[in-house]
């Protein structure tokens, strides 16, 4: 599984081009695409910047020497990131890593989104993969209340390594919320972030212009 990560990161990372400013993502694939974005940098003197989604994509990209820069001060020429399911109409969800309200503002701002993941990632309907909501803290009884009225199974995801739920980079809480299968991915996207107290939800929906797979068979382009 981990070769096949790394495959599609790196295959993504040769896309990039000398002067770009490009958007990283967060999660177990697009670290790949960074560590390779990198070694481009140390190895063959490309002048790219990097806009972080998170603190782990900003630490690992420091790592690498990929000078960080922000939305206030530059646009984005190319995003990748990676995806926690993926239907054939590129809809996804995103999210398992507790960050997609930045990414989603990264990725949404870019000129060209390409979205890496190993093919286990491929669905015909979303909604396998609990649905990561960020709220405000304040809000969770009533967001709970509205969600499970419909619909949902809703759980606040709790930290591994501390005790109590997990805090987002912006100081929320994540909840996971099983609806079964997502029929229309695009108006319950709009219809959860009408809730208040919903930062926003890990369904991304006609934002994505390419798929890189990677697979036991080597990468697929989408």
């Amino acid at each position: 599984m981990s070769q096949m990560k790394k495959d599609c990161g790196y295959a993504a990372a040769e896309l990039v081009k000398d002067g770009q400013v490009l958007g990283l993502g967060t999660g177990s694939t697009t670290l790949y695409f960074i560590e390779k974005v990198g070694m481009r940098v140390r190895d063959e003197g490309i002048e790219v910047m990097g806009i972080p989604t998170s603190f782990q994509s900003s630490l690992l990209a420091r790592k690498w020497n990929i000078p960080i820069t922000s939305l206030d001060e530059h646009e984005i020429d190319l995003a990748v990131d990676g995806a926690d399911e993926i239907d054939p109409d590129f809809n996804l969800i995103k999210g398992g890593g507790a960050a997609h309200t930045i990414e989603k503002i990264v990725d949404y701002s870019a000129k060209e989104l390409v979205i890496i993941a190993d093919d286990s990632k491929l669905v015909n309907v979303l909604g396998a993969f609990p649905l990561p909501i960020e709220i405000i803290p304040v809000s969770l009884n009533p967001v709970t209340k509205a969600l499970e009225d419909m619909g949902g199974e809703v759980n606040i995801r709790m930290g591994q390594a501390k005790d109590g739920p997990v805090i987002t980079d912006n100081g929320n809480f994540i909840l996971d919320v099983s609806f079964g299968e997502i029929d229309n991915p695009i108006s319950m996207e709009k219809e959860l972030n009408t809730l208040p107290g919903v930062v926003e939800n890990g369904l991304f929906t006609e934002m994505v212009d390419k798929v890189i797979i990677g697979s036991k068979d080597g990468v697929k382009y989408l």
